[in-house]
């Protein structure tokens, strides 16, 4: 089968697309004809070697895990899905290929395009889990840092059909877009602390940082505590308190369920920047490593 791969860490031109060995569904794992498969910021920090210490990798890698398909292979004890069901999940082993694993999944609603579906595993995830962390809730006010990215589009949904109050920094460009989703939106950057207080004078319990630009101090002073603060993309979080720790928490695999039932509500949309063939996966990753992405880029195999 076709798959993008790299046998080197580096930058975006150490991607390539190679025949590989197709992938077959152990027990409890279920097999899909992939149809999208979503990239991520992490993607491009595990390709670049930035993340090698914690997550080392054989290579060569297939990168990415967010995945949509039609079932074509069940493994033993599976129950819940049939072959040629359509699905989108987390994929074991690479997501950017014409055939993945996966062992969490969902079904995808009918009424979802396969690049959304392929847009949704990690950045539901994350928003579920990072909000949990958080204890988000009805009557709560979250501040969403980066909230036009993936994560940051899935935390505003989440937490809106929580009951939450949400604040969003982003480019003016995206503000209107944030204002469709339930958020109140507000741009990043220098004097961030005054223009919430003067949105939530009453204060902001919860902030999520999805961005990593240096904002985690800001984030500190607007919640009160350490406690208060998420981080996702920022490595410098154990400098301000051991609460502040990216990719913290027991995985939310619910979250998939959780994302079709919202969409089939009305409740929750995510936007598909652009979509790329798999022989365009080095501007793909190009494009995230740049940000500034509203939504998710996604792949398409060829």
């Amino acid at each position: 089968m076709r798959a993008v791969q790299f046998s080197e860490y580096g930058g975006p031109d150490v991607l390539r697309v190679a025949d590989v060995e197709e992938p077959h569904a152990a027990a409890g794992q279920i097999r899909i004809a992939v149809k999208g498969a979503g990239v991520n910021p992490v993607d491009w920090k595990i390709r670049s070697g930035l993340m090698q210490r914690a997550m080392p990798l054989e290579l060569p890698s297939i990168p990415g895990s967010d995945v949509a398909g039609v079932v074509d292979e069940v493994g033993d004890g599976v129950t819940d899905v049939a072959v040629g069901d359509e699905v989108f999940g987390f994929a074991v082993g690479g997501g950017a290929a014409q055939e993945a694993v996966l062992e969490h999944y969902a079904t995808k609603p009918a009424d979802v395009s396969w690049a959304e579906a392929a847009a949704l595993p990690v950045a539901v995830e994350t928003a579920v889990r990072t909000l949990d962390l958080l204890g988000v809730e009805s009557g709560r006010t979250l501040l969403v840092n980066g909230a036009a990215g993936g994560v940051g589009i899935a935390a505003v949904q989440f937490a809106g059909a929580r009951g939450a109050r949400v604040i969003g920094t982003a480019s003016e460009s995206n503000h209107e877009f944030l204002r469709t989703l339930g958020a109140e939106p507000t741009t990043y950057g220098d004097g961030l602390v005054d223009r919430v207080r003067e949105l939530a004078p009453d204060g902001v319990d919860r902030a999520l940082d999805t961005a990593g630009r240096g904002a985690l101090p800001e984030l500190i002073e607007i919640t009160g505590s350490p406690d208060h603060v998420v981080t996702i993309a920022d490595f410098s979080a154990v400098e301000h308190g051991e609460r502040v720790t990216p990719g913290a928490g027991k995985r939310s695999w619910e979250a998939l369920g959780q994302a079709a039932q919202l969409h089939q509500a009305g409740k929750l949309t995510m936007p598909v920047a652009q979509t790329f063939s798999f022989e365009q996966a080095p501007e793909a990753h190009r494009i995230s490593q740049d940000g500034h992405v509203r939504g998710k880029l996604v792949l398409i195999p060829g």
